[in-house]
This record gives C-alpha cells, structure tokens and sequence, in this order.
C-alpha cells in the first residue's frame, strides 16, 4: 500500500487542504479517534496517520490552521478521502463554519 508521502511521485494522486479553525488540534484528534475504531491510526496532538484501504490522509494542526493531505493511487481514491474527510470534518466542527478548499499537492 502507499503512503501518504510515496502514492502521488508513484503516479498516484495526492491532494491537500489547509483549514483555518481554532481547534485545529482538536479535530485532528477527534477525526484520528473516530478513525482509529475502523483503519489503522497514530497521532498526537500536532501530527496525525490514518491509513484508509483507499489511501493515507496525513494531519498536521499548528496554530490555529489544521493541514490535511490525502494520497492514494488514483482520482477516485483521493476523491473518496477528500469526501470522507470533510463530511467527518464538518459533522465534528458543527459549531464553525468551516471552509475546505482541496488542490493538487
């Protein structure tokens, strides 16, 4: 399976948001908890790795800006995460109004 950092240089696709909130670590852990029930998961309050069937999405919460990069190794794949991602996203920051905007990596 690919990682994050190796599917889009391997000919996969890799896409990437940066979300501005400030809970940004909050969520990080909260999308890596819910995850971690399902797919295989680490993370701290910084730095998050969830490993889907379809790919890999990498966290990164710094500030008040939460950075999230899917890969896997095709469009379809990346476009299943970025959808899984923001739904879980959202439905976690119900409170905000949150603005995810996805491009290439």
């Amino acid at each position: 399976m690919n990682t994050a950092q190796d599917a889009a240089p391997g000919g996969g696709c890799a896409r990437r948001a940066e979300v501005a909130t400030a809970n940004a670590s909050r969520y990080l852990q909260q999308l890596c908890k819910h995850f971690g029930h399902r797919v295989p998961v680490t993370f701290d309050p910084t730095d998050g790795q969830i490993s889907f069937a379809a790919g890999n999405c990498t966290l990164h919460a710094e500030g008040e800006v939460l950075s999230i990069r899917v890969a896997g190794p095709g469009e379809a794949e990346a476009a299943q995460l970025e959808d899984v991602v923001a739904r879980h996203l959202v439905r976690f920051a119900f409170r905000e109004d949150l603005a995810i905007a996805w491009q290439e990596a």
